[in-house]
C-alpha cells in the first residue's frame, strides 16, 4: 500500500515538473555571411547566446555560410533541396532576386506594430521596401568610407588631418603619397579593391559623378551612360595615367592588411573593417566621407534580415522576436562598436555607450554622416548574374584588356538581354 502510495506521488510530481517546463523550444536556422575582418563569427555566437538566455523558448542556430555571394547560394540550394533556414542575413539587394524565387515573406504581416520600420534609417530600408512592402530588416550595414594613414600624409608634407574632399584632390595627394625605392614603389597613393564588389565601387564613382545606375523596378542598369563611363575611365586612370595606384586587379580580402603593412597611404572600403583596423593599425589613421566630383555620395551596403516563407507561423514569430532582439538600440549599438557597421537606427547612436564610444573615436560615426548622401545599392533582378557583368567589365578596363566604354557596352548588352523578361 506504501509503494503504491509512492508510485502515484511520484507520477503526480513528475506530472507538475513536466507542466513547470517551457515548452518545447521553437528551433530557427540562420545563414550569414562576414565580408570584413575581425572576430564577427565569435560576435555572433555571443549575441545568439543571450538571445537564447532571454528566450529559452527559442533556439537559434547560426551557420556561418562564407561571403555573400556563399551565403546566398547556400540559402537558395538548401530551400531547393527541401531544407531552407527559417531566416538568414544576405545582401539587401537580394530583394528581386529572393522575390522572384518566392523564397520570403514580408514582414508587414508578421508584426503587431508596422511603426518599427521608421525607427530605422530610410536610406537602410530603401532596399527592402517594394511595392509598398517590407521585404527585410537592416542589421549589418554600410557606407564605402575613405581610409588614410595620417603618419604617411605628414611624412608626404600633406596636412594629416584633412583628407581629400575631391577627386582632383585625391589625385594631386596621391601623387605626393607615392614613394619609391629605385624602380619598386614601396606604398601607393591610394587603393580601390577591384574584385569582390567591383559593382559597389563603380557605383560610388558613378554617384559621385551624378549618375545613378539602375532603375527602381530593378529592370534597367545604366552602364554606358557617359557618367558611369567616365567613373570607370577616372578608376582606370589612378593607375594608368597618374600612377598612384597599382596596376592590375586589387583585391578586396587583402587590401585591408596592404593599408596596415602602409603598402597604401588611402584605401576606399567599408565601413564594416573599422573596428579590425583600429584594433590593428600602428599608426594614426583617420576616416572621411568619399571624395565628389560633382556631389558627395556612396551607395549603402551590407546585409539585412529576411524570414523564409517555408517557416512555420511559429518560426515566422519567432524569427521576427529574434530580429528586433538584435536590432534594438543597445544591440545596434553594440553590433557598430565591436564591427564598424554603421548602426541601423538614430536611437542607437544616442544610447550611452555609443556616445561615448563616438567622442573617444569619432571616426565611428562618418559612415553614418555620410547616409545623408548615400543611394540605395545596386539591386536588379537576377542581381548575382548583373554583378558579375559589371565585375567583369571593372575588370577587363583595370587589367587594359578592354577600354572602359567597350568594356561597359558588352556589360550593358549582356544586363539588357538578362533584364528583358522583367519589364
Amino acid at each position: 500500500m506504501f509503494a503504491r502510495r509512492t508510485m502515484l506521488m511520484a507520477a503526480a510530481l513528475a506530472v507538475l515538473s513536466m507542466g513547470a517546463r517551457p515548452a518545447a523550444a521553437v528551433d530557427l536556422t540562420m545563414y550569414y555571411p562576414v565580408a570584413v575582418g575581425g572576430p564577427v563569427t565569435k560576435i555572433i555566437d555571443d549575441m545568439v547566446s543571450r538571445f537564447e538566455k532571454d528566450n529559452p523558448d527559442i533556439k537559434v542556430t547560426a551557420v556561418y555560410a562564407g561571403n555573400y555571394t556563399d551565403t546566398m547560394t547556400k540559402a537558395m540550394t538548401a530551400m531547393k533541396g527541401g531544407q531552407p533556414p527559417q531566416l538568414s542575413v544576405l545582401l539587401s539587394t537580394d530583394v528581386f532576386t529572393l522575390m522572384d524565387e518566392n523564397a520570403i515573406v514580408p514582414f508587414d504581416g508578421l508584426v503587431s506594430d508596422k511603426a518599427w520600420f521608421k525607427e530605422f534609417y530610410p536610406a537602410f530600408m530603401a532596399n527592402g521596401q517594394i511595392d509598398g512592402k517590407t521585404w527585410s530588416v537592416p542589421f549589418q550595414r554600410s557606407t564605402i568610407v575613405l581610409y588614410w594613414n595620417k603618419d604617411a600624409f605628414k611624412e608626404a608634407g600633406l596636412d594629416p588631418e584633412k583628407a581629400p574632399a575631391s577627386w582632383d584632390d585625391m589625385v594631386e595627394m596621391s601623387k605626393k603619397l607615392v614613394k619609391k625605392d629605385g624602380a619598386n614603389t614601396t606604398r601607393w597613393g591610394v587603393e580601390i579593391p577591384s574584385t569582390g564588389y567591383a559593382y559597389w565601387m563603380l557605383q560610388a564613382l558613378a554617384i559621385e559623378n551624378g549618375q545613378k545606375m539602375m532603375n527602381e523596378p530593378g529592370n534597367e542598369v545604366y552602364l554606358t551612360a557617359p557618367k558611369t563611363v567616365a567613373a570607370l575611365e577616372y578608376w582606370v586612370d589612378l593607375s594608368r595615367k597618374h600612377n598612384v595606384a597599382p596596376a592590375g586587379s586589387i583585391d578586396w580580402a587583402t587590401l585591408r592588411t596592404d593599408f596596415l603593412e602602409g603598402k597604401t597611404a588611402m584605401m576606399w572600403h567599408t565601413t564594416g573593417n573599422l573596428t579590425a583596423v583600429k584594433d590593428a593599425a600602428k599608426f594614426q589613421f583617420g576616416v572621411a566621407m568619399l571624395p565628389a566630383k560633382e556631389r558627395r555620395g556612396s551607395p549603402t551596403g551590407g546585409g539585412n534580415f529576411y524570414i523564409f516563407k517555408s517557416a512555420s507561423p511559429e518560426q515566422q514569430k519567432a524569427a521576427v522576436k529574434f530580429v528586433q532582439w538584435m536590432t534594438a538600440p543597445e544591440r545596434a549599438a553594440e553590433w557598430s562598436m565591436k564591427t564598424g557597421y554603421v548602426a541601423v537606427s538614430p536611437a542607437a547612436y544616442k544610447t550611452p555607450a555609443m556616445e561615448t564610444y563616438a567622442k573617444s573615436f569619432p571616426q565611428a560615426i562618418v559612415a553614418r554622416d555620410q547616409l545623408e548622401h548615400a543611394v540605395p545599392e545596386l539591386s536588379v533582378h537576377e542581381n548575382g548574374r548583373i554583378y558579375k557583368f559589371v565585375g567583369d567589365a571593372v575588370q577587363a578596363a583595370i587589367t587594359g584588356a578592354q577600354k572602359p566604354q567597350e568594356a561597359l557596352a558588352a556589360a550593358q548588352a549582356q544586363s539588357d538581354r538578362v533584364l528583358r523578361a522583367y519589364k
